[in-house]
């Protein structure tokens, strides 16, 4: 595949769509958990199918990451700098896939249908409250994960952007900022 300055646009696009989306799904997460008021029914409601729509925009999102091209990332980087920046990718991509999947199957194991609208989608797995207890903290633990690896990545990002200016950042974002 042939390199390029900057991601494709749709990719571009659904990058910052699901940056959007997940720091939403993880802020409402951590407040539904965190309230029993009227508003957790409006959390679920928001969650479920915001957690659906991240599912479905990773998969195009990875379709298009391995049939585009992409920008190679500097000569000046590290080694160790570049293989660190493809396996927190890897994780991303992982993470992105995992966690809907976990929360879909969590809620199959509860017995809680997922709807869209009027559509009802198949359980994952079958009712099971060991298996509820399992996936419950792992959707958890894999939400925290996600967040720390999420801030890492923006460091990153900011660092690439505001220090190095080494293009990074404008492969994706498009922007203003100029290499020196």
């Amino acid at each position: 595949m042939k390199q390029t300055d900057a991601f494709h646009p749709a990719l571009r696009a659904i990058h910052w769509l699901m940056a959007a989306a997940i720091m939403a799904m993880l802020f409402i997460g951590v407040a539904m958990v965190a309230t029993v008021s009227s508003l957790h029914n409006l959390l679920v409601a928001i969650h479920k199918p915001l957690g659906l729509m991240i599912l479905l925009l990773v998969i195009v999102r990875l379709w298009l990451r391995f049939t585009t091209a992409k920008p190679a990332l500097p000569a000046t980087l590290p080694g160790w700098q570049k293989a660190l920046a493809h396996l927190s990718h890897w994780a991303l991509y992982a993470m992105m896939l995992a966690q809907p999947l976990i929360g879909w199957a969590m809620l199959s194991a509860a017995g809680y249908p997922v709807t869209l609208g009027s559509l009802v989608l198949p359980p994952l797995v079958p009712v099971s409250n060991d298996t509820w207890a399992l996936l419950r903290p792992l959707h958890t633990w894999v939400a925290l994960a996600l967040f720390i690896t999420v801030l890492l990545h923006l460091a990153a990002a900011l660092f690439h952007a505001l220090i190095l200016r080494d293009g990074v950042f404008n492969s994706m974002a498009g922007s203003g900022l100029r290499k020196r």
